[in-house]
């Protein structure tokens, strides 16, 4: 059963690096170093404090989260299915995440800690270029939400990210929406009257 799970994880592999032929012995490498690991909704797949693993989620939605310096919970991000989760900064240089990351929805995943994921790197070719890919994505995805905070409307980022996540808007709540693009609850309420209108 296991077996069979694993394929979602080594077919998004595939993916990530079309042009790249992968052999059967290192599949079998690479989907032995992780483990099948579900989320049900609240669960908690990092806590502020703790290590980050490294998470392929498979089906789902998880979200990022970490407090202001007055206490006020901030979303950092939303994670759907066909998604690698990690804390980096946590997960690279060993040291307690600042952020929690929390099921919005039940998730299937499959999970592996640094050591693990060190040793494919080193092990087997085609994983470093698996590794080099999802580096290169989720590098782009943040810098460009960071510019987005600075060089875009509150409607723009409202729009670019229905565009992108318009599921995520029946599991997440309103409120961690809003705090993810940098907006009160009010003007989220306005903005999204402002677009069924259009």
């Amino acid at each position: 059963m296991q077996t069979e799970a694993k394929q979602l994880l080594l077919d998004f592999i595939h993916q990530m690096i079309p042009n790249m032929q992968v052999s059967s012995e290192s599949l079998r490498l690479i989907a032995d170093k992780f483990e099948v690991h579900n989320l049900s909704r609240h669960e908690f797949l990092l806590k502020e404090g703790k290590i980050s693993g490294y998470y392929y989620l498979a089906e789902g939605f998880l979200r990022a989260f970490t407090f202001d310096s007055e206490g006020n919970e901030i979303t950092t991000g939303f994670y759907g299915s066909g998604h690698v989760v990690f804390e980096a900064s946590s997960f690279f240089l060993h040291r307690p995440s600042t952020e929690s990351i929390q099921a919005i929805h039940d998730c299937k995943g499959f999970y592996t800690n640094f050591e693990q994921l060190n040793g494919l790197f080193h092990n087997v070719p085609a994983f470093r270029e698996f590794g080099r890919a999802v580096l290169v994505k989720e590098f782009v995805r943040y810098k460009e939400q960071t510019l987005a905070m600075i060089n875009k409307s509150a409607e723009a980022r409202y729009a670019d990210f229905m565009e992108s996540n318009r599921e995520i808007f029946q599991y997440a709540q309103l409120k961690h929406i809003a705090s993810f693009l940098g907006i009160t609850d009010t003007s989220l309420s306005r903005i999204r009257r402002d677009f069924a209108k259009k």
